[in-house]
C-alpha cells in the first residue's frame, strides 16, 4: 500500500510538472499589458516600451504599455497588484516601490506579499554636481566644506521621497554633514537655479546633468552607483571617498503573487534576451540606464534590502509625504 501511495503521489508530482510546463510554454497567448505608474517618456516608461518592443518581437504576442500615474507611482502598482496573476498583467517599476510604504501611513498593498518579481531590468545612478563657485573638486573636499559651514550649503531635488531628494539625505547621513535640502517641483526650475549659482549642487540624472556639465556651468564630482558610470567612466563613485554609499534607481518588471512559476521564469528568460538586444541597450544608454537582467530570486532580496534601507534613511530624516 505504501509503495502504491508513493507510486501516485509521484505521479500527481510529474502531472503538476507537465501542466506547469505547458502554461509555460503556450505563454503568452494573448496581449500582456505592462503597467507603468508614471506619465509617458520619462525613464521607466522608455525601458517599459524598449522591452515591450523586443519582448512582442521574440514571443509573436502584443506586449503594450499602460501608463497609470498617480500616488508616486501607488496608483499604476495597485492595478498589478490586484490583478489576476496569470502573466497578463505586469508591473514596471522603480524602487520608489520600496520607498513608498515609509512616506506614506498607508498604502493599499504589501510589496513583499502582493508582487512575484521577476527580473530587475536596469539601473541608472545620479550625479552629484556642483555650481563652479563651490570650492571643492571632490567628494572629500565637498564634505570637508559643508563640514565648515553646517546648514549653509544648499542642495537642490525634485519633490519628497524622489530618488534625488532620498540621494542628497543619504549623502547627509552617510557623511555626517548638515546641508540645507532645497525641493522644486520641476527638473527644469531645479537645473536652472543650480546652474545659476542660486543652489551649491544638486543630484540629478546624468542626461539631465550631462549637458550642463559639458558647458562648464555645474561640475561634476561623483555618481551615486557603487562603481563609476560607463557613460561618465572618468568621474568617481562617491563609494570611493564614503564606503557604502550607493543608491540608483532601478528598473523592475514584476507580476501579481502566486503568478505561476514557469511563467515567471520564462518572463525572466525573455527580458533577460531582450536586454541583450543592441537596440534596447543604445536606447538605454542614451538615457545612462545599464542594463542588469538580475532574476527572480537576487530580485526580491535586493527588494527586501531597499525596505530596510529606506525605512532607515526616511525614519532617521524625518521625511513625511506632502
Amino acid at each position: 500500500m505504501k509503495t502504491i501511495a508513493r507510486l501516485e503521489a509521484a505521479l500527481a508530482a510529474a502531472a503538476i510538472l507537465q501542466c506547469g510546463c505547458a502554461v509555460a510554454q503556450g505563454y503568452p497567448a494573448k496581449t500582456v499589458r505592462i503597467v507603468v505608474p508614471f506619465t509617458a517618456a520619462g525613464g521607466t516608461d522608455i525601458v517599459a516600451r524598449a522591452l515591450a518592443q523586443r519582448l512582442a518581437e521574440n514571443l509573436g504576442q502584443p506586449f503594450i504599455v499602460d501608463n497609470r500615474p498617480g500616488a508616486n507611482g501607488l496608483i499604476g502598482a495597485d492595478v498589478v497588484a490586484k490583478a489576476a496573476p496569470d502573466g497578463y498583467v505586469l508591473l514596471l517599476s522603480t524602487n520608489g516601490l520600496t520607498i513608498n510604504p515609509w512616506l506614506h501611513a498607508s498604502i493599499p498593498f504589501s510589496v513583499e506579499r502582493d508582487f512575484a518579481p521577476v527580473t530587475l531590468a536596469a539601473s541608472a545612478p545620479s550625479l552629484l554636481a556642483v555650481h563652479p563657485s563651490v570650492p571643492a573638486k571632490n567628494v572629500k573636499e565637498l564634505v570637508a566644506l559643508a563640514r565648515t559651514r553646517p546648514g549653509q550649503l544648499a542642495m537642490s531635488c525634485t519633490g519628497v521621497g524622489t530618488p534625488s531628494h532620498l540621494a542628497a539625505e543619504l549623502l547627509k547621513q552617510t557623511a555626517g554633514i548638515d546641508v540645507l535640502i532645497v525641493q522644486y517641483k520641476g527638473t527644469g526650475a531645479m537645473l536652472a537655479d543650480t546652474a545659476g549659482g542660486q543652489v551649491a549642487m544638486t543630484f540629478g540624472s546624468l542626461p539631465g546633468l550631462a549637458p550642463l556639465v559639458n558647458s562648464g556651468k555645474l561640475r561634476a564630482l561623483a555618481v551615486s552607483s557603487a562603481k563609476r558610470a560607463a557613460a561618465m567612466p572618468h568621474v568617481p563613485a562617491v563609494a570611493e571617498t564614503l564606503p557604502g554609499f550607493e543608491t540608483v534607481i532601478w528598473y523592475g518588471l514584476l507580476a501579481p503573487a502566486r503568478t505561476p512559476r514557469d511563467v515567471v521564469n520564462r518572463l525572466h528568460g525573455e527580458t533577460d534576451r531582450a536586454l541583450g538586444h543592441e537596440d534596447v541597450r543604445r536606447r538605454l544608454a542614451a538615457q545612462g540606464i545599464e542594463p542588469a537582467g538580475i532574476g527572480p530570486e537576487p530580485f526580491a532580496a535586493i527588494i527586501k534590502a531597499d525596505l530596510a534601507r529606506w525605512q532607515k534613511v526616511i525614519r532617521q530624516g524625518n521625511i513625511k509625504a506632502e
